[in-house]
């Protein structure tokens, strides 16, 4: 906290000095301080805690899943609907190029204002929003193209609705369906990862977090009502539950960590945009050497071992 304040009075004299007549003197200065600014940015992002991450992984202004898919994907076709009911907007998915790999990509999508919140349900899709993704899984699987999907979820909706048209099975469905499915599958966090309403989407050969995202099984704040009877506690319960990506990867949740720009996504989006397609590039060349019958069997070994532990 301290660290923040001293870089927001940097930023400050930087601000009132650039507003100043240049001259070589306050030219210096600037430049004095900038690199003071930089260093002081890089500590204080060394040392998040995992309630900083919770936080930053909750920005209204992170990029969301429709922005890596148009600047990632090329020639994108979006399919629409699960054939029974109606089609989800908190999952957007079809059918575009990375690089040279055709795939099938399927992101849940928060909104960036309060009007396209409420339209995409704040990220937390219905059942039909997992059909609809499931639907187009096995599109692929049946041509033949890799699947990507991106996750950002607080979790599934759990309304009366989404429940008396099958919330349970269809993430339940879904989870089998994708630890069977004959094609490579990338999957990973790149804001929220919450609970079934996350796992729905993240059975896969290759799952990553972005570094500055969370992946539970459900909000610290729910967690500290559980636990304390006190959502205050939050802050604390988020150090507690290890849900990290360094955490993750330390516990063989996650494979790998993609690097962001510092201080989060959310300060340069587009390079936060290019690091992501070319992790994602270099797994479906990876995975694209594999036969499938060795991608279904390691991907079932892999999802056998959560929650293996071990005591002393």
């Amino acid at each position: 906290m301290e660290n923040t304040k001293k870089l927001e009075h940097l930023r400050r004299m930087i601000d009132e000095l650039a507003s100043l007549e240049e001259n070589l003197e306050i030219n210096q200065e600037i430049k004095r301080l900038q690199s003071i600014a930089a260093k002081l940015e890089r500590e204080i992002a060394e040392n998040y805690s995992a309630w900083d991450k919770v936080q930053i992984a909750r920005m209204i202004d992170r990029p969301r899943g429709s922005f890596y898919i148009q600047e990632m994907v090329t020639d994108f076709i979006e399919l629409h609907g699960d054939r029974n009911f109606k089609d989800d907007k908190a999952i957007i998915g079809g059918i575009g190029k990375i690089g040279n790999h055709v795939v099938t990509i399927i992101a849940q999508n928060k909104g960036k204002s309060a009007k396209e919140n409420v339209e995409r349900n704040f990220g937390m899709p219905h059942p039909e929003g997992y059909r609809k993704a499931l639907r187009l899984m096995q599109q692929a699987q049946k041509f033949g193209r890799p699947i990507v999907c991106l996750i950002d979820t607080p979790g599934a909706y759990c309304g009366l609705g989404a429940e008396e048209r099958g919330q349970g099975e269809a993430i339940a469905r879904n989870l089998m369906e994708m630890a069977r499915l004959k094609t490579p599958i990338i999957a990973g966090i790149i804001g929220e990862g919450g609970s079934g309403g996350a796992l729905a989407l993240g059975v896969a050969d290759k799952v990553f977090m972005q570094e500055n995202t969370t992946y539970s099984i459900l909000s610290p704040e729910g967690f500290a009502s559980i636990l304390w009877k006190d959502s205050a506690k939050a802050k604390e319960a988020a150090e507690i539950m290890r849900i990290t990506a360094s955490d993750l990867l330390e516990n063989h949740i996650i494979d790998d960590i993609v690097t962001e720009p510092l201080g989060g996504a959310h300060k340069d989006p587009f390079s936060a945009a290019q690091l992501l397609k070319t992790y994602i590039i270099e797994k479906l060349d990876e995975l694209g050497a594999m036969s499938t019958d060795v991608l279904v069997n390691k991907r079932y070994e892999r999802f056998r071992k959560y929650g293996s532990f071990y005591e002393n």
